[in-house]
């Protein structure tokens, strides 16, 4: 069974910018290389930075165990100003004083955040209604019920405050908007707030610090690339579907 197996079958850890969405990534790194089957195990907001898993060849058939994985990320948020995504992508909508906050104050509210959440996704966001979705829906004006999703907070705390934004680290399970949180937050001080920065530092078991620069990933040669691939069976132990060695 192993001579099916090639050195492209496996999993490629990249260091998403500013910019491209998670789609584009994994399109340039396909026509880059000429690969058939490239995927990714999470989406990453185009404004959000940070670790992205790339699946290739046979590592494709794992990526919905791998998506399933918690996720860890570090942010800001900024007091003061409400927009219709909840991130800086968004229209401002509201702004207001920011009143005096502390770092004590903040991790008071994160913890309230701890443990078990039902989210309502919001408006600006890839989730379909009736077959449609929901960004397209928000273009046109159009607000519509959500489903509240059970989601998992692990941890989140404030790092830093510094007049109007706060820095936070986050880890959570698969399909929490973090941004989402972010206006919670705002809503609790009273003057509104959006999450300004987001990166993925970690999911599952690989962390950014292994990740590669995305515009570093398509200057190599397919050597390199090879190089970096995470084997098939390396994949498959940290998805959890072989023991560990």
């Amino acid at each position: 069974m192993m001579d099916a197996f090639t050195p492209l079958d496996g999993a490629l850890l990249v260091d998403k910018p500013v910019g491209p969405t998670s789609h584009d990534v994994v399109d340039a790194v396909r026509r880059r290389f000429k690969l058939k089957k490239v995927g990714h195990c999470g989406t990453l907001d185009p404004n959000a930075t940070g670790l992205l898993v790339l699946v290739l060849g046979k590592g494709t058939k794992l990526a919905e165990k791998l998506m399933a994985d918690d996720k860890v990320y570090e942010g800001e948020i900024r007091f003061g100003v409400t927009t219709d995504s909840y991130d800086a992508d968004g229209k401002v909508v509201a702004t207001a004083p920011v009143p005096p906050l502390t770092l004590e104050q903040l991790n008071q509210w994160a913890a309230s955040f701890v443990g078990d959440l039902m989210q309502v996704p919001p408006m600006v966001s890839a989730v379909k209604k009736g077959g449609v979705p929901l960004y397209k829906l928000a273009r046109k004006g159009v607000e519509v019920e959500r489903e509240p999703r059970l989601v998992h907070i692990y941890r989140f705390r404030f790092l830093d405050y510094r007049e109007p934004v706060g820095r936070f680290e986050l880890a959570c399970t698969k399909g929490t908007y973090v941004r989402s949180i972010a206006h919670e937050i705002g809503q609790k001080a009273g003057c509104g707030a959006h999450l300004a920065s987001l990166r993925r530092i970690q999911s599952g078991k690989f962390h950014v610090r292994d990740a590669t620069p995305m515009q570093e990933v398509l200057q190599w040669s397919p050597e390199e690339l090879e190089r970096h691939v995470i084997p098939l069976l390396e994949l498959a132990r940290a998805a959890g579907l072989l023991p560990s060695k």
